[in-house]
């Protein structure tokens, strides 16, 4: 397997080479103090940050989003569950208010049928 070696302890030498080269490839004559930082980055294997990204973690958590700054925000609407109605009652809850509605017609139906019986006359 070519290139599995680790190259060792890095040294300030290696990082400096790293870093004259990152220049010349981005057309400088001399290494920036980013092109120090990315060196040592790629020869320890640091993970690479964004700028922003270093700007955005250094923010407390607090302060992480704001969009409207000094808004208080607002309570958004609750909404509704797939089986709710527009009162928010769940569909067994639906189901259940019909039943009572239906038992009730059905009384008030026998009800008045008792009452067309005890009115006709007997025989």
């Amino acid at each position: 397997m070519e290139n599995a070696a680790g190259i060792g302890t890095v040294t300030p030498a290696m990082v400096e080479a790293r870093a004259r080269e990152l220049a010349a490839i981005n057309g400088r004559s001399k290494p920036s103090e980013a092109d120090y930082e990315q060196a040592k980055r790629e020869l320890t294997g640091e993970p690479e940050t964004d700028p922003q990204e270093e700007n955005v973690e250094s923010i407390p958590e607090s302060d992480d989003w704001d969009p409207v700054p000094g808004s208080s925000g607002r309570q958004a609407a609750e909404s509704l569950g797939e089986d709710e109605d527009a009162e928010g009652r769940s569909e067994s809850a639906q189901m259940f208010e019909e039943g009572i509605s239906e038992a009730e017609h059905d009384q008030m139906r026998q009800a008045s049928r008792a009452d067309e019986k005890s009115d006709e006359p007997e025989p």
